[in-house]
């Protein structure tokens, strides 16, 4: 907190409570709209008529509007949102825990937005936005950028704004498919953020779990040959990271593999790798896709996951992860994972 925002908080301490009980319900607001007062009571933990006295405040500051479906937030509540953000993560501890994570998984840095997305279904649509924000500033005429699936990946397109750049920005596939929601994978993705964007896309047409004469002979595929010289010329990778059993179940791995998985004592998962609690590789499946070393020499790499049921996956990943490599996540995660390194004794 700045020297000007404590002098504030010790003359009048009630400000900055009642500023962040506002602040909150408005965040809340956004995050669940259309969402009713008596929903909404239960979602913050606060009494109805706490949220009846503030929401009706919020509504005549034409912060919000009421609904037949429940109450949503107006242009000019956004825009008071996005004005009082960074000043809010001050505030509330979101920038100092950010830094603290930081420093923990030893990176170039870490974005927070508050709340849990285990709770909350819409903080992963903020992570979205957030990660959105952080590529758009990175995004370079002409760049490639490697793509993975995943949800939280897939909400990063839905919020990224029309940038066009010339030459145009290239997507790529960065892994073939998981079997799964076709939404969420890598080349409905990277097609969105050509879409977005005015760019291009590649796609890998593939499964992303290959037997090893598969793997073998598509190796010498002109199509594979071509991926793997994209992957070699990335400029930016987005990926997400995965809970190491979840992963081992989408991908319908044999028993024999689930042994090796589970009794290697994997805990995370990117890019077809499996980590350990060390972040050491205890399986690696033969991937349609970008390789660890394509990853690590990439000049930028953007890494999302959010909520208390990622941390342990988050923090076995970035034991070896490059260190170049920017997190978003949400408070969730990041508290998780600092009371665990705690327990631990920083280790």
């Amino acid at each position: 907190m700045d020297a000007l925002s404590s002098a504030q908080n010790k003359l009048l301490p009630e400000m900055s409570e009642l500023l962040k009980k506002r602040y909150q319900i408005l965040q809340a607001i956004h995050q669940e709209q259309p969402i009713g007062r008596r929903t909404l009571s239960e979602f913050l933990g606060m009494t109805e008529r706490d949220i009846r006295r503030e929401t009706d405040l919020l509504r005549n500051q034409q912060l919000i509007e009421m609904k037949t479906a429940g109450m949503v937030i107006t242009g000019q509540g956004e825009e008071v949102l996005d004005a009082l953000k960074t000043f809010m993560h001050k505030l509330t501890g979101i920038a100092d825990l950010a830094e603290k994570l930081k420093k923990q998984l030893e990176i170039a840095d870490v974005i927070l937005v508050p709340s849990d997305s285990d709770k909350a279904i819409a903080v992963k649509s903020q992570i979205g936005k957030e990660a959105a924000r952080l590529l758009e500033k990175d995004f370079k005429a002409g760049m490639k950028v490697a793509v993975t699936g995943g949800s939280t990946i897939a909400a990063i397109a839905k919020e990224l704004k029309d940038v066009k750049s010339c030459p145009p920005l290239q997507f790529i596939a960065a892994r073939g498919g998981l079997g799964e929601d076709v939404l969420h994978q890598a080349n409905t993705i990277a097609s969105a953020f050509a879409e977005k964007t005015g760019g291009t896309f590649k796609s890998l047409y593939l499964p992303d779990h290959l037997s090893e004469e598969a793997y073998a002979m598509m190796m010498k595929e002109p199509l594979m040959k071509e991926m793997m010289g994209l992957y070699e010329q990335t400029d930016l990778v987005v990926h997400g990271i995965g809970n190491a059993d979840e992963m081992a179940v989408r991908r319908k791995s044999t028993p024999e593999e689930m042994e090796k998985i589970s009794g290697g004592g994997a805990v995370s998962e990117a890019f077809g790798y499996y980590f350990d609690g060390h972040g050491n590789v205890v399986y690696r499946i033969r991937s349609a896709g970008i390789q660890l070393e394509q990853v690590n020499k990439a000049p930028a790499i953007i890494a999302v996951a959010g909520g208390r049921s990622k941390a342990k996956a988050i923090l076995s990943y970035f034991k070896n992860a490059p260190k170049h490599t920017v997190l978003v996540t949400d408070e969730g995660a990041a508290r998780e994972i600092l009371e665990h390194t705690e327990n631990l004794g920083g280790n």
